[in-house]
């Protein structure tokens, strides 16, 4: 019978429109269909809430007649259809029901027990959302009803630790604004009870009502995925945070007055988990169990050994990548830089090379730590870390004797002068620890031999030269056209001794290099005429670089003003050196052809230099097209061997500059041909290297021999090796090339580069010679080759100690050529890994996880400096002589098949899902097609479709290693990141990619879901609120 009743009450609540006004006589009338409403059927205790409510009210409605149906009806009786009559929307959650509940319970002093039931019965079956009761409840605003507050906190107890949602983003989004406004509201009563307590006649009540309230608060905010919640709503609604930050700064001013210890206690605690959520992603734990880290020492040697010349900015974001990237503890960090610079020290050649370490750690890494100073540090200030690190340096005792003995001096105190001069230390720590290192040094073993004890130590001369290279500029400066004395006494000294040497080392590690050479450049224009025929005079001198640099060029009249200098065009596109790749056809070497045939015919037929229709320059720059036309004659027996000696000796007996010139495109052409075809062209080489002994008329002729030799030696000296050719050249009493000929003759390059990996790999650290080595062998086998063998290498190793110490001691070796090898490794080498499930298995961990780790390494390290320019003059100098051109490797435009397209298709069992359209980048949406990031830039090429690959294996019905793999990459990436990630690698991930992901048990967190969507997107909010809720 009541199931019967209930049948008809439903049935005929849903077909009537609702009564506008309710009658006494047990029914209601209806406007529309004129018969009575069956008021009977309702249960007796609900008549006089029926009789009470104003039907003209649609709140009231809304309220009344949604209790009932919800709460008196059986289950097995949908009341959807009453929802939809009282104008609640569609089927589903209501947006009305809770704030209309609610508005109807809080209408008294104490809130209506019978309302909130059906609120909390509605809550528990779904009938209202998560949202629209924390909006509804954020609205209440009238705390001095203590009952109606503590009901409201009993009712967000019931769902506020399991919040949830698993509609469209939209209302996902909702739902993160509605948390924020609860927590606004919770903050403001928590203030209220706070104001409250300090009134002695309430206190007690007070502090219960402040205690629920901060229990809320605590329980709310302990929830990793409530705060990632707010934090996307932080981002969405900027003035809405804007309130949250204001009542919690009011919170935070009555909290002062608080004597009660646990409840400011718990008030504190929530104060600061609220402080945390702007910054919730960018908090990474340092790595304490660890001492050593090879990568930062391994950098430092790099930039010391190869680029001393180089900026010092690319340097400072490479090591902030690195602390970042492994999460190094600052004083360590400092240490590390510290410990590489008198490593470098200690073992570095005599001569050049030991000056340029000395320059590069007394002058450029206090340069260095300055910018490192601005970058933030945390809390701590980095001059504590400074100090820290040098605290940790004076417990190196057998390092600091030894750099001491090679240097013949006190190492310490002078780095301790230079940081202080710097504002890297304050005056007490200096003093404090030049102290302690002078009681050390009382008990080392004897510093000083007999031998060198009246040698004066390179630190001391190089830090008296770094002024010195200022003032010589400021002399530079003045015009000597007139009085020339001044610059040639400035001249007579640099030549005296090694000061020449002295001044390069200190000019290349402040960064004055280029400003000295230009200057000398213009000096030898202005000179033109001074004790030498006109139109050769020579500026010469040497660069503390990896190779000398020339700085002789024959200048019979100095550029025009706001030119750049002649001879600095020519060492830019034309001068070879180490790790420098020349195409012999570049333009560069094809000058005018009628001042060439003018030139071959002069060289030919003349013994003297006459130069009358061309310039010094031109006659520079069209030696190299005569020189071909020269080898092509004698190749086709044209000219003897007799000619060739010849114009050999009128190139290099008058005018050295030319055979400098000549030497240089023999260079490059000797690269391009096989190994049966470069005899003539390494005999020319020889015959231009060999110098004319006897009288010769030209003045000073053999002393610019000597320098030329010098130059024509460091020119040669990569290709002879690469040839296996040896050529004498006169001794010019100069040192000898450090770091030549390291590779032993007969050995194949894979088994020296095995072996060399595996000796560093014992080590734990990589050493000056080894970089070395590794630097001829990446520019004898070329990149692809290089890289491939390298992770052959990783792959091989089994032990995670090992795996971790090679991924450390592999990206500091990549940096030799990171952008290439990056690109090699993301474009080539993991997708073939990824793809051929014949590789899958050389993918599992350790050494599958730790080539998760090099390649995002790479990846963020390649993306980050290529992003702001910043790749050293090193690396940009580098040909890409085995790259494949990317742009056709992953084709611009979608419908192609792009050969990653079809390795993927090669190994899946639905070849068309991923071949179709719909696999497609521009359908794969990205948060790099919303920045309109530019794809025709191979990097960025490589990693949009290395993240679609990745999307297309987390897709995938089979699972193996590879998406061990996959998952392995992500939370590297998610480690590695800071807060946002607008600007990094993960931009070019699809926006369908979160949603596989966090399918994976490790990836299902707020957090890593936060870190791997771009939150500065509208869409990459949603995406992110949606698969949060979800979880």
């Amino acid at each position: 019978m009541l199931l019967a009743e209930a049948s008809a009450f439903e049935r005929d609540l849903g077909s009537l429109p609702l009564p506008r006004s309710g009658s006494g006589d047990g029914c209601c009338s209806s406007s529309s269909l004129g018969r009575p409403f069956p008021k009977r059927l309702l249960p007796p205790s609900y008549i006089w809430l029926w009789d009470s409510v104003n039907f003209g009210e649609e709140r009231s409605r809304v309220a009344v007649v949604s209790a009932i149906c919800l709460c008196h009806l059986p289950c097995g009786v949908r009341t959807e259809r009453a929802s939809i009559r009282a104008d609640l929307g569609p089927p589903g959650p209501s947006p009305l029901l809770a704030e209309a509940l609610l508005e109807q319970a809080m209408i008294g002093p104490s809130p209506n027990p019978l309302i909130l039931s059906y609120l909390k019965y509605a809550i528990s079956s779904q009938m209202v959302s998560y949202s629209t009761v924390l909006t509804a409840i954020s609205k209440f605003d009238d705390f001095s009803r203590d009952l109606c507050v503590q009901s409201l906190l009993e009712i967000m107890d019931m769902f506020c630790d399991r919040l949830s949602c698993h509609g469209k983003a939209e209302e996902c989004i909702s739902l993160c604004r509605a948390l924020m406004s609860a927590l606004n509201w919770l903050l403001r009563c928590a203030a209220f009870y706070t104001e409250k307590v300090k009134e002695t006649l309430e206190q007690a009540a007070a502090e219960s009502q402040l205690k629920m309230c901060l229990e809320r608060l605590e329980k709310m905010l302990s929830s990793t995925k409530n705060r990632a919640l707010i934090h996307i709503a932080k981002l969405e609604e900027t003035s809405s945070w804007s309130t949250v930050e204001q009542s919690l700064l009011k919170l935070g001013e009555n909290l002062n007055s608080l004597s009660n210890s646990p409840l400011r206690s718990q008030a504190d605690n929530c104060v600061s988990l609220i402080k945390s959520i702007p910054t919730m992603l960018s908090v990474h734990s340092e790595q304490l169990n660890k001492t050593g880290f090879p990568t930062v020492h391994a950098v430092v040697l790099l930039e010391g050994t190869m680029n001393l010349t180089g900026d010092t900015q690319p340097l400072v974001e490479q090591l902030m990548m690195v602390k970042r990237m492994q999460h190094i503890p600052s004083p360590l960090f400092v240490l590390e830089i510290w410990k590489a610079c008198l490593v470098g020290l200690i073992e570095s050649p005599e001569g050049t090379e030991e000056l340029k370490w000395t320059a590069f750690t007394f002058l450029k890494i206090p340069q260095v730590l300055v910018k490192l100073k601005k970058y933030p540090q945390g809390e701590k200030d980095f001059t504590e870390d400074v100090n820290c690190a040098f605290e940790f340096l004076l417990k190196l005792t057998p390092l600091l004797d030894k750099a001491d003995q090679r240097c013949n001096c006190d190492c310490m105190s002078l780095l301790l002068q230079e940081c202080g001069k710097q504002g890297l230390l304050s005056e007490a720590n200096m003093t404090n620890l030049t102290d302690k290192r002078t009681e050390d040094r009382k008990h080392a073993p004897c510093l000083k031999s007999a031998e060198n004890a009246n040698i004066q130590p390179n630190p001391g001369l190089i830090l008296r030269a770094e002024p010195t290279v200022t003032n010589i500029l400021k002399t530079m400066d003045a015009d000597h056209s007139k009085s020339p004395e001044g610059l040639l006494g400035v001249l007579g000294h640099m030549l005296s001794g090694k000061s020449l040497d002295l001044l390069l080392a200190a000019a290349a590690a402040t960064g004055k290099l280029k400003s000295f050479a230009r200057k000398f450049i213009k000096g030898g224009g202005q000179t033109s005429g001074w004790g030498s025929p006109a139109g050769s005079v020579q500026v010469t001198g040497r660069v503390a670089d990896p190779v000398p640099v020339p700085f002789q060029m024959i200048l019979s009249e100095s550029s025009p003003a706001g030119e750049v200098p002649f001879f600095e065009t020519w060492m830019l596109t034309c001068m070879p050196e180490e790790g420098k790749i020349l195409n012999p056809d570049h333009p560069c070497f094809r000058p005018d052809s009628t001042k060439v045939e003018s030139l071959v015919a002069l060289l030919n037929n003349s013994s003297e230099m006459k130069l009358v229709q061309m310039k010094w320059h031109e006659a520079c720059l069209s030696i190299s097209a005569a020189i071909l036309e020269i080898l092509n004659a004698w190749e086709n027996s044209v000219l003897t061997f007799e000619s060739i000696q010849k114009i050999t000796d009128n190139i290099k007996g008058k005018v050295c500059s030319m055979a400098v010139c000549a030497v240089a495109w023999l260079v490059a052409h000797v690269r391009m041909l096989g190994l049966d075809e470069r005899e003539k062209s390494l005999q020319m080489i020889r015959q231009l290297a060999t110098p004319l002994y006897g009288e010769n008329t030209l003045q000073f002729y053999n002393e610019r021999v000597v320098i030329m030799s010098s130059i024509l030696e460091h020119m040669c000296a990569d290709v002879l090796q690469q040839t296996a050719t040896q050529i004498k050249f006169p001794s010019t009493g100069m040192d000898t090339i450090p770091y030549w000929n390291l590779l032993p003759p007969k050995k194949p390059i894979k088994e020296v580069l095995t072996s060399m990996f595996t000796k560093v790999l014992e080590k734990g650290w990589v050493d000056s010679h080894s970089i070395h080595i590794f630097d001829t062998l990446l520019h004898m086998g070329g990149v692809y080759w290089f890289c491939n063998n390298l992770v052959k290498e990783l792959l091989k190793e089994t032990r995670k100690e090992h795996t971790l110490r090679a991924v450390e001691l592999l990206y500091a070796i990549f940096c030799l050529d990171m952008q290439q090898l990056t690109l090699t490794l993301l474009g080539h080498i993991l997708p073939n890994l990824l793809t051929d499930s014949s590789k899958w298995h050389t993918l599992m961990d350790p050494p599958g996880k730790a080539l998760a780790k090099l390649s995002v390494w790479c990846a963020l390290s390649s993306y980050s400096s290529h992003n702001k320019g910043q790749a050293s003059a090193r690396q940009k100098k580098r040909h890409r002589e085995d790259i494949e051109d990317y742009i056709s490797l992953f084709p611009l435009d979608d419908t192609q098949p792009s050969k990653l397209m079809r390795l993927l298709s090669s190994n899946e069992e639905d070849a068309n899902v991923l071949s179709s359209p719909n696999r497609s980048m521009s359908s794969s949406l990205s948060a790099s097609q919303l920045h309109t990031v530019s794809m025709r830039d191979p990097l960025n090429r490589v990693l949009a479709n290395l993240f679609l690959l990745i999307s297309s294996i987390l897709g995938a019905k089979t699972a193996g290693p590879h998406t061990q793999f996959v998952q392995w990459f992500m939370e590297e990436c998610v480690d590695c990141l800071e807060q946002g990630s607008r600007g990094s690698i993960l931009q070019f991930m699809p926006f369908t990619m979160v949603s596989e992901l966090v399918k994976v048990s490790t990836m299902s967190s707020p957090k890593i879901v936060l870190a791997i969507t771009d939150l500065s997107l509208p869409l990459g909010r949603r995406v992110a609120a949606k698969a949060i809720a979800a979880l």
